[in-house]
C-alpha cells in the first residue's frame, strides 16, 4: 500500500519517477500550473500590496480532483515540480490547494531524472522556498500590469488584438533598430587583390598587404592599378616566414541560450522546438531493458557549472575512448559572464556520458537524437584537452608590393576530435588553410592576379540565435523567457521571418513608436535588465517583492494617465493591390502574417479569400519548359520553389533554381546557401560554381 503521494508536472516525468520510487509512492502529474491570474481581468489588487487574485485554471478540475482523492489515501505529500522559479510556484499553489502545512518539508528537487538523483532528492526534502515563489509572483504580476494596462490602450487607440510586454517590446525594438541601421547604411567601396601562387606543385593564395613598406587600404580601382604597376613583372619571393604554436580551447557546456543558438545554427531548430525536444530528453526516454531514463540534465539554466561526479565520469570515458592525452590533468571549469547569471543549476549535460549518441539512436526520434548528440558532444568536448595548431604567416615581395599568406595546420586535435562550435555566419571553425613548406628567398610561381571590387555590408538582420544571444548579453529575460518571447512577437504580427531572419512589420514599427513616446522605460534595455536584476534579488531574499513592484508602478501609473489623454487614435489603412479577388471581385489588400506579407480580400469578413504573393524568380521551369518558377511558402512558412503551372506541372525544389544551365551536363543548377555565402550546384552532376555576391547578381 502506498504511503506517499508525489506530484510532478508532466505525465512523462511521472512515469519515469514512478518506476524509480516503487510501489510505496503514488506519482501523479499536475499538468503544469493549476492556478493563475484570471484572463478576463487584471487580477491584481494594486492598492493592497499588489495582492494577486488567483483562480483555478479552466480545464484542471478533473486533475485537481484526482490529486485531492490521492491525497486522502496517503500520509505524506511530496511536491517535485521543476527546479526553478516556475516549479517552486507550482509547488506552492499545490500546497495551498491540498492544504498542506506551511512548515512541511514537502519539496524535492533534482537536476536530472536518473534513479540515483531522484532517490537522493527524497532523502533531503525541504520547505517551499518563498523567495523563489515571490520572485515568480513578482515577474508574473509585473508582466500582467504592463500587459493588461498598455494592451487595452493599444486596442482602443490602434486596433484590437495588440499587446505589449517588457521583454517582447525590447526584442521588437532591437529588430526595428537593426532594420533602421540597414536602411541608413551607406556602402563603401573597397578592393582586394589575391595572388594565386604555386610552389613545389602546391597551390596557395596570398593577399595584398603593403606597398613601399606601408600598409595600404585599397579604396578604388586607381589604388589597385597603382599596386599592379608597382609589381610589374616581378617574381613572388618569400621575404619572411613566421611559425608559432597556438592553443584553441573548447567551448563551455551548454546553458539554455547557447543550446538554443547552437541548435539553430547546426540543426535549424527554432528556439521553441529546441526547448520542447530538450524537455522530452530531460523527462525520460524508454531505453528497452534499462527502462525510462532522463538523458539530459535540466534545460533551463544559465550556469556552466558541472558536478565533480559528472567530470570524473567524463574524464574516465575520454581516457578510455580517445586516450590519456585527450583528458586534461585538471578538471575544466567555466565562468559564466553574461549579465545576471544565477548559477542555480548545473549546465546542460548528458546524465551519463556512457550513453553515447550511437547507442541511444534506436530509442530516439530523429529530432531527439540530433539534439542529444549535440548536447553529448558539446559536454564531452568541454572536458577535453585544448587543440594545438601550428600557424604560419608568410610575406612575399613582388616589386614594391608585399603579399601575405596565412595558414594553419592541426598539430593535436584535442576537443576538436569530437566537436567544434558553430558561429552566426554558419561556418564551423574547423576548416584549416594549409600552406606548402616555404622558406625565405623561395620563389613562388604566379598563376593569376585577381583584383576584386567589394562593398561594405550593413549589419545582418537578427536570426533567432543572434537575437537570443543579444538579449542574453543585455541581461534581458531569463532562460525560460526566450522561446515564448520569440513566438509571441511573431503571433502578434510585430515581426515576420524571411529567410530565417526577423523583419519588422509596419504594425510592429507603429506600436514601438507609440511605446517610445509614452512608455520609454519599457523599451530601455538598461531599465529592463535592471528590473531583471531586482527580480533576481527577490529570489536571493535580499529584496522585498512588493517594494520592487511599487517602485516600478509609481512612475508607470503616471505614464498611463498621460497616454490615456494624449495618445491619438490611429487608423491603420491596408495597402491596396492591383489584384482583384476571384471570389467577389473586390480589390485584394496586403496583410502581414507571421511568415510575411500575403493578399487578403478587402471584403472581409463577408469574403475571407486569401492567397500568397507570387514572386517570379525569372527562371523557366526545367521540367515542363513552359511555366515560370515562382517562390511559394509551405504551411509552416518555409520558402520553396515551384512551377506556376501547378497542378499541370508538379516541379518543386527547396533550393532556388538559377536561370543558367550547367555548362557540363546542361541540367538545372540550384543555389546552396549557408550563412557565410554559398555556391551554385548542378542537380545532375558534380559541377559547382562560386555564388556571385548580391552586387554581381544585380548587375
Amino acid at each position: 500500500m502506498a504511503d506517499s503521494l508525489v506530484i510532478v508536472e508532466s505525465p512523462a516525468k511521472a512515469k519515469t519517477i514512478g518506476k524509480y520510487l516503487g510501489s510505496k509512492y503514488i506519482v501523479k502529474a499536475s499538468m503544469g500550473h493549476i492556478r493563475d491570474l484570471p484572463k478576463s481581468q487584471i487580477g491584481v489588487e494594486v492598492e493592497n500590496d499588489f495582492n494577486p487574485k488567483y483562480i483555478t485554471i479552466r480545464g484542471k478540475g478533473s486533475v485537481l480532483k484526482e490529486l485531492k482523492d490521492a491525497r486522502k489515501k496517503v500520509k505524506k505529500v511530496y511536491l517535485a515540480a521543476d527546479p526553478d522559479r516556475e516549479g517552486e510556484a507550482i509547488a506552492w499553489h499545490l500546497a495551498h490547494y491540498l492544504e498542506l502545512d506551511d512548515t512541511a518539508e514537502c519539496r524535492v528537487v533534482f537536476n536530472e531524472i536518473t534513479k540515483q538523483a531522484v532517490k537522493d532528492a527524497f532523502k533531503t526534502p525541504r520547505k517551499i522556498n518563498m523567495d523563489l515563489v515571490n520572485a515568480q509572483q513578482a515577474r508574473r504580476i509585473l508582466d500582467r500590469l504592463v500587459g493588461y494596462k498598455i494592451s487595452p490602450l493599444l486596442w482602443k487607440k490602434v486596433k484590437k488584438g495588440l499587446s505589449a510586454g517588457r521583454v517582447q517590446s525590447v526584442a521588437v525594438k532591437l529588430i526595428i533598430d537593426r532594420e533602421n541601421e540597414i536602411d541608413e547604411f551607406v556602402p563603401e567601396e573597397y578592393w582586394s587583390i589575391t595572388a594565386k601562387l604555386i610552389h613545389n606543385k602546391s597551390e596557395f593564395e596570398a593577399k595584398f598587404y603593403k606597398l613601399n613598406g606601408e600598409k595600404r587600404e585599397l579604396s578604388s580601382e586607381s589604388d589597385v592599378n597603382e599596386v599592379l604597376a608597382a609589381m610589374g613583372d616581378s617574381e613572388f619571393v618569400v621575404q619572411q616566414v613566421k611559425e608559432k604554436e597556438r592553443q584553441r580551447h573548447p567551448a563551455p557546456p551548454f546553458i539554455t541560450s547557447s543550446l538554443q543558438q547552437e541548435a539553430a545554427r547546426k540543426l535549424g531548430f527554432r528556439a521553441a522546438k529546441t526547448m520542447s525536444v530538450a524537455q522530452q530528453l530531460y523527462e525520460g526516454v524508454e531505453l528497452g531493458k534499462e527502462g525510462t531514463v532522463g538523458l539530459i540534465t535540466y534545460m533551463r539554466t544559465d550556469s556552466t557549472r558541472i558536478s565533480p561526479v559528472a567530470q570524473e565520469e567524463a574524464k574516465a570515458f575520454i581516457q578510455e575512448k580517445y586516450g590519456a592525452e585527450y583528458a586534461p590533468e585538471q578538471y575544466r571549469t567555466y565562468t559564466k559572464k553574461s549579465a545576471g547569471a544565477q548559477d542555480a543549476h548545473e549546465a546542460i549535460r548528458p546524465t551519463s556520458v556512457l550513453r553515447d549518441p550511437d547507442t541511444m539512436k534506436p530509442f530516439l526520434s530523429r529530432d531527439q537524437f540530433r539534439l542529444y548528440k549535440l548536447v553529448w558532444e558539446r559536454f564531452i568536448a568541454s572536458q577535453m584537452e585544448s587543440a594545438v595548431l601550428d600557424t604560419m604567416t608568410v610575406d612575399l615581395s613582388c616589386g614594391a608590393a608585399i603579399y601575405r599568406a596565412t595558414g594553419s595546420k592541426l598539430k593535436f586535435p584535442g576537443f576538436m576530435k569530437v566537436y567544434v562550435e558553430g558561429n552566426d555566419d554558419g561556418t564551423a571553425t574547423d576548416d584549416e588553410k594549409f600552406l606548402p613548406p616555404l622558406a625565405e628567398q623561395n620563389v613562388a610561381k604566379k598563376q593569376e592576379i585577381e583584383p576584386k571590387q567589394h562593398f561594405t555590408q550593413p549589419p545582418p538582420r537578427y536570426t533567432e540565435a543572434r537575437l537570443v544571444r543579444t538579449l542574453e548579453e543585455l541581461g534581458i529575460g531569463r532562460p525560460s523567457t526566450y522561446a515564448p518571447t520569440l513566438e509571441t512577437i511573431q503571433k502578434r504580427g510585430y515581426v515576420a521571418i524571411e529567410e530565417k531572419k526577423f523583419m519588422p512589420t509596419e504594425l510592429g514599427d507603429l506600436v514601438i513608436q507609440l511605446m517610445e513616446e509614452f512608455f520609454p522605460e519599457i523599451l530601455d534595455a538598461e531599465f529592463t535588465a535592471h528590473m531583471e536584476g531586482d527580480l533576481d534579488h527577490v529570489e536571493e531574499g535580499t529584496e522585498d517583492w512588493v517594494k520592487v513592484l511599487g517602485s516600478f508602478y509609481t512612475s508607470f501609473e503616471k505614464r498611463l494617465e498621460v497616454a490615456e489623454e494624449e495618445m491619438k487614435e490611429i487608423e491603420i489603412q491596408d495597402e491596396v493591390s492591383d489584384e482583384l479577388c476571384e471570389k467577389c471581385g473586390k480589390h485584394m489588400v496586403y496583410k502581414m502574417g507571421r511568415f510575411g506579407k500575403f493578399l487578403a480580400c478587402s471584403g472581409f469578413p463577408d469574403c475571407r479569400n486569401t492567397k500568397p504573393i507570387i514572386k517570379d524568380i525569372g527562371v523557366t521551369c526545367p521540367k515542363c519548359k513552359e511555366g515560370k518558377i515562382i517562390e511559394r511558402r509551405s504551411k509552416k512558412g518555409r520558402i520553396f520553389y515551384g512551377c506556376d503551372q501547378y497542378p499541370g506541372c508538379d516541379y518543386v525544389s527547396w533550393d532556388k533554381p538559377v536561370s543558367k544551365p550547367c555548362p557540363k551536363c546542361g541540367n538545372v543548377m540550384i543555389e546552396k546557401r549557408n550563412r557565410s555565402g554559398g555556391r551554385i550546384q548542378c542537380t545532375g552532376c558534380d559541377h559547382t560554381e562560386e555564388l556571385p555576391d548580391e552586387q554581381e547578381q544585380a548587375e
